[in-house]
Order: C-alpha cells, then structure tokens, then sequence
C-alpha cells in the first residue's frame, strides 16, 4: 500500500501554501484549466521521482518571485511511515530528505515510493515518435530496480563525451582522436549491451500485461506485440561504429546506439503507428499504461501510488471506466475539468487559482 497522509507545500508553482490531510481512494481534483490541478499532481510525482513528470527544469516549480520551494509529506508504503521533504531552490542544489535522511545522489529515490503518472501526452504513446516509446521502457527499468539508475545516467554521460569528440574532430580522424574515440566506443558498447538486454527483457514481460489489458477495454479476438531487435545488438556496436565510422565524423555525432532505438508496436500483426485508429493507438497507449503499473505492483508487491492528469478528457466514457477499474491502487490522485459520472470519489479538492476553496 501507498498512502499519501498529509500534503504540505510552499511556494510550488501557483500555490502560497497548502496544509491538507488525504484520505486513502480516489481524489478528485477539481477546476477551470490553468488553475493549479496539474501543479499539484506534479507536487505529488516530484515525492516519488526528484523530477517534474512534464519534462521542465526544477527551476520552473518555484513560485514566481520565489527562491525556493518546499513539498513535504506523510507517506504509508507498506508497513513503513515515511515523511518525505523536498526542498527546490534557484541558488543550491535541491534536496530531498526521507525521514530526516538525505537522499544522495537524488535519483536513489526512484523506487523508494513505487509511482504510475499517467498524462494527456501518454496518449500519444503509440502514434508520437520513438522517443516517446524509448522513455516509457527506461523509466520503467529505472522504477524497477536502482542498478538501472546508474546504467542509465552513464550512458547519457559516456554519449555526451562521444558526441563531443566527435564534433571536435570535425570530420577528420587524428591518431589522438582515434584513441580517445576508441575508449568511449569500448565504454558505451558494454552499456549498451547491458541496456538493450534490459530493454529487450522487460518488453517480454509486459507484453502478456498489455494484451490483456487491451482485450479487457475493447474484448474481441485481436493480437497486442512489441518488438524491439536493434541490428547493432547482434552484432555489437564496436562493429556498427567501425562501419560507420566516416559517417559520424561529417555529422559529429553518435548515429546508433540505444538513444536512436525504436520499440515497435503491432496490433493484429501490423504496424500500430501507420495502421491503427486513433481510437485503436489510444487504447493501446492505455494499455501500456496499464501493463506498467501491473509490473510495477508484482515487482514492489504493494499497489503504486496512481496521479491520473487530465486524462479523462480525451477518452470516451467507456474506456475512462475501463482505465480505472483496470488500474488500481489504494490511493488515486485524478486532475478534471469536470467529475466522469462513472467515478467514487474518497474526497473531493476543488482548486481555483493555486488555492484550495473546500
């Protein structure tokens, strides 16, 4: 069970202050657009992730005219008390603290408090390009197991230093360009072995999730597949680098590697992108949703904690029905414009700019 007890924060987006108590069920977080719902789901995930779900510089959860912004809270994950307090700041670097202890570095907190957000842009999950696709998957293995953090973080790092020197080389290959290009070609061919195994395995595994969840929301007799088999995993990217070699030097970057992969999704054995229905890639999209928050409570045995943001609005009543009686946990944090009839709600917080009126 993950339980989010009391809420506090200050200074965070549009909200002064807010000293609140929440109930275990579903939360409705209701108002006009623009008035603070999606900031305080953001508040919430920030708990669980040291990162803004909507991909901003933590600078941009500072209330205007600000220097920094705290979020604190009491959290029940399983038998556990946690109080969890974040502290952002424009001028030192941010903190978070869990029961009194600081989490260093901040992405050791992954995992700690097991998180499923689910957004408007998810539903793009399917049609967008594969990037969207690409971060689903890594965000998953990150929540799964905090080996993955640091797998993660090196690859981004070792990628930076390649492209680097490749720009540097501008087009030509030097003895000392050679060398020093060898070197990351070595270090970013073990991660990304590592990664793509990764990757390849978790897709196995959530495939049998999403497939149902797809049959549960639509029924019928149709096939859900996800496929990722990048040609340099086979092969090694020692080998793909070498035969590339002349190319990455014109363009001065890495051409191929896990950070250009693309995962791909079928249904009924064609290509999900080209050929389902805008109704279809949104009901895959949910079910993907879906398969990760299932594998998510099989991998942490207790529920995740559930932040739904505005996503009511783009789906019928049917598959908002769906969604929830497929996706659940005992405590559910859901952003509307307006309250879906087919909803129970545990309590409901009515928000008008960055204000709390109930």
């Amino acid at each position: 069970m993950v339980h989010v007890k009391h809420l506090w924060l200050q200074n965070f987006r549009n909200y002064e202050e807010i000293d609140l108590s929440l109930p275990k069920g579903k939360i409705i977080l209701l108002g006009d657009n623009g008035q603070g719902k999606s900031n305080f789901i953001e508040a919430v995930g920030f708990l669980g992730t040291a990162q803004s779900f909507r991909s901003v510089p933590t600078e941009a959860l500072i209330k205007q005219d600000c220097e920094n912004s705290i979020i604190r809270a009491e959290i029940q994950h399983l038998n556990r008390e946690l109080l969890v307090e974040a502290e952002i700041s424009k001028a030192r670097q941010n903190k978070i603290f869990v029961n009194k202890q600081k989490i260093t570095p901040l992405r050791n907190l992954n995992g700690l408090i097991p998180i499923t957000i689910f957004g408007p842009d998810d539903l793009n999950l399917v049609k967008a390009g594969p990037s969207i696709r690409r971060n689903y998957v890594d965000d998953l293995l990150v929540q799964i197991h905090p080996k993955n953090i640091q797998i993660r973080a090196d690859i981004d790092q070792v990628l930076k230093q390649r492209n680097a020197l490749l720009k540097q080389a501008r087009g030509r290959l030097t003895d000392d360009i050679a060398v020093t290009l060898h070197v990351w070609d070595e270090k970013l061919d073990a991660l990304s072995k590592k990664w793509g195994e990764e990757r390849k395995s978790l897709l196995e595994t959530i495939k049998t999730y999403a497939e149902n969840a797809y049959l549960e929301l639509v029924g019928g007799e149709v096939s859900l597949d996800l496929n990722y088999d990048p040609p340099w995993l086979e092969k090694g990217l020692l080998q793909v680098f070498e035969e590339m070699r002349d190319d990455e030097l014109r363009r001065g970057t890495t051409l191929v590697g896990p950070h250009r992969d693309e995962i791909y999704v079928f249904l009924s054995g064609l290509p999900a992108r080209t050929h389902a229905s805008q109704g279809e890639q949104r009901t895959i999209a949910l079910s993907l949703r879906i398969a990760g928050h299932l594998l998510l409570e099989n991998v942490h045995q207790t529920k995740p904690l559930l932040l739904l943001d505005d996503v009511f609005s783009e789906l019928d009543a049917t598959r908002s029905k769906g969604l929830l009686e497929l996706l659940v946990a005992d405590q559910t944090f859901i952003s509307t414009a307006i309250k879906p009839d087919h909803v129970t709600s545990a309590m409901e917080i009515n928000i008008q700019q960055g204000k709390i009126l109930n």
